[in-house]
């Protein structure tokens, strides 16, 4: 009868959710919910903020289900479909009635352009998260896409306007965003930097430093910083692309044609048979 509670027990914990990350989600959800509104009204600072509110929030779920062990699948599921609505729909939808509209059909379908490439680099996240090095992200991850375009609004509202034609520079923006969502240019992930760990000291003052230049112009240099993240993937491929023209890999076509695969033994095989002879010993260098 004892087994039997326990097994019962068991089952009814793992029906059950953990609330504690899940309640970080659902504030992330809510904060994109409340961009689409505040967008649809023309409030588009406001919008910003709540996709900026809402990207935070998504950094901090995954830390504290990591941080007490409150992983689970329901988690990554429920964590997917949230990112969806707060940085693929909201700042889809912001960036039309902000500054997409004129461009009528084009505009629309620059921001369906968007939501589509977001919904499918999450889709290949959940399948190939087991399998990618967690300390790089293939593709540019959907909520930096966002804040950038959110830290762009803010940007734009503290200069006063974007020299030139601004919606021609913003409807690129976001076509490059989504090639970049589904490409497979790798950038830094970050889930091992682990605060409760030991760090060096330069790391503390690097910290520091970037709240206060933050802090000192925020609308201004939170889109300085998520520009800067968004352009370090197209670049660190460039600098990879480079180092590996400068100095090639050594292949197996350098080989002599004659030596088999397990040439190291002393063996060659004919070229009009399949009939191998010993190397003479002396003959070898080694």
């Amino acid at each position: 009868m004892k087994g039997k509670r326990r097994k019962k027990s068991k089952t009814k914990q793992r029906k059950g959710i953990f609330v504690l990350p899940n309640l970080f989600t659902s504030a992330s959800l809510f904060a994109g919910f409340y961009a689409i509104i505040a967008a649809i009204q023309g409030r588009y600072e406001m919008a910003a903020v709540a996709i900026l509110i809402s990207g935070v929030l998504d950094g901090i779920d995954g830390r504290i289900a990591r941080f007490t062990r409150t992983t689970s699948h329901f988690g990554i599921e429920f964590d997917s479909l949230s990112d969806l609505i707060a940085f693929g729909v909201a700042p889809a939808i912001l960036v039309f009635q902000w500054a997409l509209g004129p461009f009528g059909r084009l505009g629309w379908l620059a921001g369906f352009m968007y939501v589509v490439c977001g919904a499918l680099r999450l889709a290949r996240f959940n399948v190939q998260k087991t399998s990618e090095d967690p300390n790089y992200f293939k593709g540019l991850p959907i909520p930096a896409a966002a804040c950038l375009i959110a830290s762009l609004v803010l940007f734009v509202h503290a200069v006063g306007d974007i020299p030139g034609s601004r919606s021609w520079i913003i409807i690129s923006l976001i076509y490059a965003l989504s090639f970049l969502m589904v490409s497979t240019i790798r950038y830094l992930s970050f889930k091992k930097f682990d605060i409760r760990k030991r760090k060096p000291f330069n790391v503390l003052v690097s910290i520091i430093l970037v709240c206060l230049v933050i802090a000192y112009k925020p609308m201004i240099m939170l889109f300085v910083i998520m520009l800067t993240y968004v352009l370090s993937g197209p670049a660190l491929a460039i600098y990879h692309f480079r180092a590996r023209r400068r100095f090639p890999a050594e292949s197996t076509s350098h080989k002599e044609p004659g030596l088999s695969a397990d040439g190291a033994s002393g063996k060659t095989v004919g070229h009009e048979g399949f009939k191998e002879t010993e190397s003479n010993p002396a003959s070898n260098p080694s």
